[in-house]
């Protein structure tokens, strides 16, 4: 369903009780009785599950899947599938100066990239009552895929040119990615960009900034926004690079203190954060994910532009429990009035 995206996003910044957007549709497989292997090279069964979470849970959007090795595969790289993990990227495919200068920029739908816009457009025709959100690779976070993740911060020192080469391919096949969800008829996409997490700001402002940032200026507008995704630790040290890059909102990881970062944050700028998604949703208790819950709405509920979220993508194994504990927790916050009294 086309919506203005922006009007949306300063509707829910402004909300005094903000449904929760956690990053959540692998754990679909469970209520669908699918394994992840199934899931990922279906398109229908994308949509049949993104369809199911978004019946489960009372989000503010429905948010796909992050798989990060969709992009990666395109290029050629071997990927790694399994029945209960998500898909990974092994070994490398460029790996000097010559081989990055004869890399292809593949043509969108090849691979299973195909699959995952398909199956955004059968989504938003099953989820109507909310804004349903793709989601992409960023920039550096793919170049490390193609050239191997720990080379990949070597390289910005000792081959900077060739990484930046790769980049440009990168980047000019993920401008077409995003745009082809934008046509799909997404409402918007998260862009994620853990592996900048782990860079120096003079790092990130080289070679990550300027490339996610030409991925939001080639699509974002009103009825389409971008949400960047950082999980990385080094993601407040970082900040003023992150922000350049344009994008509507930001969503952080639980490497990082989420109250911290929003003294960092425009007040007018939604930022997102934190729950463990593997210490807390996948491993915790009920009551161990409920009082975490509680703990970080009462330190960053005076933040107006804070929506509670996961600290990154709920991984498929995931406890329902621990994902209803949650929303539950936070709906709790809310209708207990702390959230009104904390901005006072």
């Amino acid at each position: 369903m086309k919506r203005n995206m922006i009007r949306w996003l300063d509707e829910y910044r402004e909300s005094e009780k903000k449904q929760p957007m956690p990053v959540l549709s692998f754990p679909g497989v469970q209520l669908l009785g699918i394994t992840v292997r199934d899931l990922v090279s279906d398109s229908e069964r994308q949509a049949q599950t993104m369809k199911a979470v978004a019946d489960r849970i009372p989000s503010s959007a429905s948010v796909s899947f992050m798989d990060l090795s969709v992009e990666a595969e395109c290029f050629g790289a071997q990927t790694v599938f399994s029945d209960h993990e998500v898909p990974t990227v092994k070994g490398a495919l460029v790996s000097d100066e010559e081989e990055a200068n004869a890399l292809s920029v593949p043509e969108v739908g090849a691979a299973r990239s195909g699959v995952y816009i398909e199956a955004i457009r059968k989504a938003v025709a099953l989820i109507t009552d909310r804004p349903v959100f793709a989601g992409i690779i960023g920039s550096f976070s793919l170049a490390g895929r193609l050239v191997d993740v720990t080379e990949a911060l070597v390289y910005c020192y000792t081959e900077p040119d060739m990484l930046k080469t790769v980049l440009e391919k990168a980047t000019d096949f993920l401008v077409e990615y995003a745009k082809a969800f934008k046509a799909a008829g997404a409402n918007g996409v998260m862009i994620a960009e853990p592996l900048a997490g782990l860079l120096s700001p003079e790092m990130a402002e080289e070679f990550s900034e300027p490339y996610v940032r030409r991925v939001i200026d080639a699509v974002q507008d009103e009825n389409f926004i971008v949400i960047y995704h950082n999980c990385g630790n080094t993601a407040i040290r970082i900040i003023d690079s992150i922000l350049r890059t344009g994008a509507a909102a930001y969503h952080f990881g639980n490497a990082i203190d989420m109250a911290e970062m929003l003294t960092h944050i425009p007040e007018n700028i939604v930022a997102m954060g934190n729950i463990d998604p593997a210490g807390e949703f996948a491993n915790g208790t009920p009551q161990s994910i409920a009082a975490a819950t509680t703990a970080l709405l009462q330190k960053c509920g005076k933040y107006k532009n804070f929506v509670i979220s996961s600290g990154c993508d709920i991984p498929p194994h995931a406890k329902w429990e621990n994902i209803d504990a949650f929303f539950r927790a936070a709906e709790e916050f809310y209708r207990s009035g702390e959230h009104g009294a904390a901005q006072q």
